[in-house]
């Protein structure tokens, strides 16, 4: 195992983030790190294959291949559909507003340390399959890997939808405080999260059949709980329950999985 492309990854993430906390910092706006989050995958990834062996990334296996190409259009959407969203807007984000308000005085150094540190060590555990990919000696597509490949594009393809599908409902100033409840939002009340997570499976899958490949279950494990038990489900189903016709939307659709309604 190359210890280099490990080294190159997790440096990368930390110095990213270092760069963004300045402004973010100084502006009180650490939603600044959304912005950063998506593209610093793809940073990663990329220098991880450069500095610990430049010539690979001119003759990347069809494996790393497949998996620069999803990191990428992976954090490219999400740079198009939060980033740019986080860099027009002057006012930071509710989630990260709010934490500032529990951090009282303590706001700058929590900032810090859990926004602008612990995050880059995330993006470090979630990148691991791709890594540990690229770290691996290389190794042709099996059928597990081409099932992680045809289960990433099922969940960016679900995640993609739904964010559209909301972004056009919010669009209509008639929809102004109320819950859109067609389309994928009619299977389940957090369809793009439940496409996060699954693309992330199959990010996981991908490399299963690499040597060792299992330990890195930690990143889609991980994944799953920061969706559904930190910044994802639970904490926008908090900021959701007082919304009218929300109390009768819970009842009849689906949490997390896609599911008919009952």
């Amino acid at each position: 195992m190359n210890i280099h492309v490990w080294l190159a990854g997790f440096y990368t993430a930390i110095i990213l983030f270092q760069i963004v906390a300045i402004p973010a910092l100084i502006l009180r706006k650490n939603d600044l790190a959304d912005v950063l989050w998506g593209p610093a995958f793809a940073i990663s990834a990329f220098s991880a294959a450069y500095f610990s062996r430049p010539e690979r990334l001119s003759n990347l296996d069809l494996r790393n291949l497949i998996l620069f190409i999803l990191i990428s259009a992976w954090g490219l959407r999400l740079f198009l559909h939060v980033g740019l969203r986080n860099l027009s807007h002057l006012q930071e984000d509710v989630r990260y507003n709010n934490w500032r308000k529990q951090w009282g005085k303590n706001w700058l150094w929590r900032s810090y340390l859990q926004v602008f540190v612990l995050q880059a060590l995330i993006l470090f555990v979630f990148l691991s399959p791709v890594l540990h990919s690229l770290a691996s000696p290389s190794k042709g597509m099996t059928a597990v890997s081409w099932l992680g490949l045809l289960l990433w594009i099922l969940g960016f393809s679900f995640e993609w939808i739904a964010d559209e599908q909301l972004r056009k409902f919010k669009s209509n100033t008639e929809n102004k405080g109320k819950i859109i409840t067609k389309g994928l939002w009619s299977l389940s009340r957090h369809p793009n999260y439940f496409g996060e997570v699954t693309l992330w499976w199959g990010i996981w899958l991908m490399v299963l059949d690499l040597p060792n490949g299992y330990w890195t279950l930690i990143s889609p494990l991980g994944v799953t709980y920061l969706i559904l038990k930190v910044s994802g489900v639970d904490m926008l189903e908090d900021l959701m329950k007082n919304r009218p016709g929300f109390s009768e939307y819970a009842k009849t659709t689906s949490k997390f999985f896609p599911w008919k309604k009952r």
